[in-house]
Formats: C-alpha cells, sequence, structure tokens
C-alpha cells in the first residue's frame, strides 16, 4: 500500500519518518517541488496548481491516501484536494497545534514562516482554539530555508532571533511550519527549562492510518530489523532521492538508509518534546 506526502521541500520528512516509525511496511511516494520552492512565497494560484499536479501523479501511481504535511498548502487548496479525491481516498492536511498548546498552557507562541504569521488563516485558528489563552505571533525568517539546505549556522541565527521575540512567560511554543520538528533539538536547547514544543508531524501520521481504517497493521515494537517499504521520491515530477540537506538529521538519514525509523531518530535530543498536535 502505498501512501503519497506532498510539499515542496523538507517540510515532509518528519511526517515520512513518523509514518515510516509506526507502519513501516507502508510504500511512501514523497513528491518534492524543488523547481518551485519554497511555497511560502507563491501566490495561491501558483500552490494550488503545484499541489494538484502533484496528487494527481500520486493517484495514477497508485496512492491510497494524499497527505499534505505543509501548512501553506493545507489553508490554500486542501478543500479543492478533497473534492476532486475523497471519497475514494483520503487526504489529510497539517494544522498548527494552537488548541492542544493552548489547553495545556499559561500562555503560547506560535513560530512560523513570516507569511503564515501575517496570514488571516492563523489569525482564525487561534480564534477558534486559543479559548483566552494569550498567543503571541512570531515569525521567524529564514529558518524554513535554512532547514531546507542542511544551512546549521543560519538555522541556529534564526532560531536565535526567534527566542528573543518570544516573551518570556510563554510555556508552549507551537511548531507552525513543518520544517521546524527537524530542528526541534536546536530549539529547546535556546528556550527556556519548561517549556514544551507542540508539532503535528505525529498526529497527522496517526490520522493517515486511522484514515486507512487499519489496513496497514499494528504499530510495531520498538527495536531493529522491522521490514520496511519502499521509499520513491519524486522532484518537480523527476525519479530522484532526498535532497542532501536532509541528511544533516537524524530522521532524514534514516529514511535514505532504507531502514525502520526508530523513535530516536524522530525525538533527537529533544526531550522536553511530548510532541502533541492536531491534523486536519
Amino acid at each position: 500500500m502505498t501512501v503519497a506526502l506532498i510539499d515542496s521541500g523538507l517540510g515532509l520528512v518528519p511526517t515520512t519518518g513518523w509514518l515510516r516509525h509506526l507502519a513501516p511496511r507502508l510504500d511512501l511516494l514523497l513528491l518534492m517541488d524543488p523547481d518551485g520552492a519554497p511555497w511560502g512565497s507563491r501566490t495561491a494560484s501558483y500552490v494550488t496548481d503545484r499541489l494538484l499536479a502533484a496528487a494527481r501523479t500520486a493517484v495514477a501511481r497508485g496512492a491510497r491516501a494524499l497527505v499534505v504535511p505543509c501548512n501553506t498548502a493545507t489553508v490554500t487548496a486542501i478543500d479543492l484536494l478533497r473534492r476532486e479525491f475523497e471519497p475514494d481516498l483520503p487526504v489529510v492536511g497539517t494544522v498548527p497545534a494552537v488548541k492542544p498548546a493552548a489547553a495545556a498552557g499559561r500562555s503560547v507562541a506560535v513560530w512560523a514562516t513570516v507569511r503564515t504569521t501575517a496570514s488571516a488563516y492563523q489569525e482564525r485558528l487561534i480564534a477558534d482554539f486559543a479559548n483566552g489563552t494569550p498567543v503571541a505571533r512570531v515569525a521567524c525568517p529564514g529558518l524554513a530555508e535554512a532547514i531546507d539546505h542542511g544551512d546549521k549556522d543560519a538555522a541556529t541565527a534564526a532560531i536565535a532571533a526567534a527566542v528573543e521575540r518570544t516573551p518570556a512567560d510563554c510555556d508552549s511554543v507551537v511548531l507552525g511550519c513543518t520544517h521546524y520538528p527537524l530542528v526541534a533539538p536546536q530549539i529547546l536547547e535556546r528556550l527556556p527549562a519548561g517549556v514544551t514544543l507542540y508539532d503535528s508531524a505525529e498526529a497527522v501520521a496517526r490520522q493517515t492510518l486511522r484514515r486507512l481504517n487499519g489496513a496497514v497493521g499494528a504499530e510495531p515494537a520498538e527495536g531493529a530489523g522491522q521490514a520496511v517499504g519502499a521509499v520513491d521520491v519524486q522532484l518537480s515530477g523527476r525519479p530522484g532521492v532526498l535532497p542532501a540537506a536532509a541528511l544533516a538529521y537524524p530522521v532524514g538519514r534514516a529514511l535514505a538508509s532504507g531502514t525502520w525509523v526508530p523513535r530516536a531518530a524522530l525525538m533527537s535530543a529533544a526531550t522536553r518534546l511530548p510532541v502533541t498536535a492536531q491534523a486536519n
């Protein structure tokens, strides 16, 4: 059984890793768009066209579910995808985890791209789910791009700047871009003790498996030696492999090696990351 994941860059890697961890026998089709990346700076019509084209390619290749681990693409075109492909196959989008963060925290910061931070979408999300909890909007210019390029120095600088803009009393930080979990350990190193990160990757993976009605079997026990399915990568419609920048991250290295992804590769040193989230 094949599940397709669609994003312009490395934002799909965390959710892919969770799917490989939870259901290692799944075949995974990763449709990336380096020619059009980053989608966050593109028009809505551009993102919609690229997303629909990738989805149609995935379906033609036998995908049984479509996953959009990208906030920009989800808010821009998830409804169009669902109108075209559901109920024949599930379409799962991504929602920043404002709801669980606000329910658990006294004060929340949402870290996101500049465009998402300024979007009506994020404001609606906060209005619908913050339930009166104070929410700081923290733009993180350059962080997603640094992650996509595997540029650790640029990522470190962007994280430090975002920490400076995060109110000191925040005890919950929502990772509002699907790239950011790849540097969760570095983010936690910079944040004060006691801050919890909230991310959507695990929730999106679990929602995908629920929508498949258990057809892929139960979650495996932790340990090496898990049988795994294929990982097929398409780069703007061309056969390819995971970009070299993915190898800068433990989950990327695990996926590239063709092995099962252990929890340690997903969580790494993020010891204060009891990742809680919501999926669309």
